[in-house]
């Protein structure tokens, strides 16, 4: 040949003087990927060198800090057998369906024993006043008991000449 080397030849020639990468996927000018830990490594990658290799995808949810963090406390729960419920989601949704109506029920309850109806309200107002009166009567009594003997024989003969008078009219 003329001593003039081809373009892939220049390339072979570069590639085995060129640093090694510590990446063990041999992803140029990356850091290892946080799942590379989890996933094992795809038997494409040992292949021939002049291929171009393709690259693993990551999930970025899998990648996230968040869903790692919620991963391993699910699996710390599962472990531990907390937090496991052994209802389906039919039995909780008919459950807090039970809930909910139960609470409408005492709330309609409650609203029942508020609302007085007007016969109720006279009714209420007739013992009040039967009440007081009976309280008055009481009150008087009691005077009437401290009172000296005199003064209830004269309320008597009041009563008594009231009533006679009253008699003698009708």
């Amino acid at each position: 040949m003329n001593g003039v080397a081809s373009a892939y030849a220049d390339i072979q020639w570069e590639q085995p003087h060129q640093p090694k990468n510590p990446d063990p996927c041999g992803y140029p000018h990356r850091e290892i990927p946080p799942l590379a830990s989890y996933a094992p490594q795809p038997d494409y990658m040992t292949g021939d060198d002049d291929l171009i290799k393709p690259k693993k995808l990551i999930n970025p949810v899998k990648a996230s800090k968040s869903h790692q963090e919620l991963h391993r406390e699910l699996l710390l729960n599962h472990k531990r057998g907390a937090g496991v419920e052994n209802k389906s989601e039919l039995q909780r949704v008919l459950e807090q369906r039970k809930r909910e109506q139960m609470i409408k029920q005492r709330k309609l309850e409650e609203e029942a024993r508020r609302k007085i109806s007007p016969l109720e309200q006279e009714l209420l107002k007739r013992q009040q006043k039967l009440e007081e009166l009976e309280k008055e009567q009481e009150k008087l009594e009691e005077d009437n008991c401290n009172a000296p003997e005199f003064v209830k024989v004269k309320e008597n003969l009041r009563r008594t000449s009231f009533t006679s008078s009253g008699e003698k009219e009708v």
